[in-house]
């Protein structure tokens, strides 16, 4: 097991991830489902958040009660089908800032090619959540990270639904300080760079464009 890997195999997150496997899941339902599963994944994720106390008064008495501390957390869609994840880790932590790395995969050589890029100020100073369904080469995600790294951002981690051992060595080896969660480690990668068994393409599913 890398090092740096989180695998979430709670039997919620499974079964609804096996919702999502099956080609006959329609858009509507595949979109809801990988809202529920990023819940949980974003709940595993944060669970190292920077925690102070304040004074508040309850219906008994006055206490010092656990609250979160820092900056609002950051959390970086790699677009386009980051966005699915995105919106239930927002359910969660309503107040993070937003922010949008545009990336497409050459089919040739199945390389990164950047359109657009627009993220939040002072990331140094933030947790940054970068989310992205699919780790499948993982050379999209690196360069996603890399483009974050320069933006200022020191403590980064990597939320994705589904991992190939292929991506999860490729981000080793570029990002060892980044975590990685996922909710499964598939196969391989096929001639294609599609993960197997998989879900097909993400973004596909989740908007009805195939």
């Amino acid at each position: 097991m890398v090092k740096h890997l989180t695998v979430v195999d709670h039997p919620l997150v499974q079964h609804k991830l096996t919702l999502m496997r099956k080609k006959t899941t329609s858009t509507v339902e595949f979109r809801q489902l990988l809202r529920e599963i990023s819940q949980f994944l974003a709940y595993e994720i944060t669970r190292n958040l920077p925690m102070t106390t304040r004074r508040i008064e309850t219906p008994i008495e006055e206490m010092d009660a656990p609250t979160l501390d820092g900056k609002k957390l950051a959390l970086i869609s790699i677009l386009r089908a980051g966005n699915g994840l995105l919106d239930g880790v927002l359910e969660l932590v309503p107040s993070a800032r937003v922010g949008f790395v545009g990336l497409y995969r050459d089919e040739e050589t199945l390389q990164p090619i950047q359109y657009y890029y627009k993220v939040p100020h002072g990331l140094k100073n933030r947790m940054v959540i970068a989310v992205d369904p699919m780790l499948a080469t993982g050379n999209s995600s690196a360069a996603a990270i890399e483009l974050l790294k320069k933006s200022g951002a020191k403590n980064i981690r990597f939320l994705c639904l589904l991992a190939a051992p292929e991506g999860i060595k490729r981000m080793e080896e570029a990002h060892p300080d980044v975590p990685i969660v996922t909710a499964a480690v598939d196969s391989h990668l096929n001639s294609n760079g599609y993960i197997v068994p998989g879900l097909g393409d993400a973004g596909d599913r989740m908007y009805g464009t195939k």
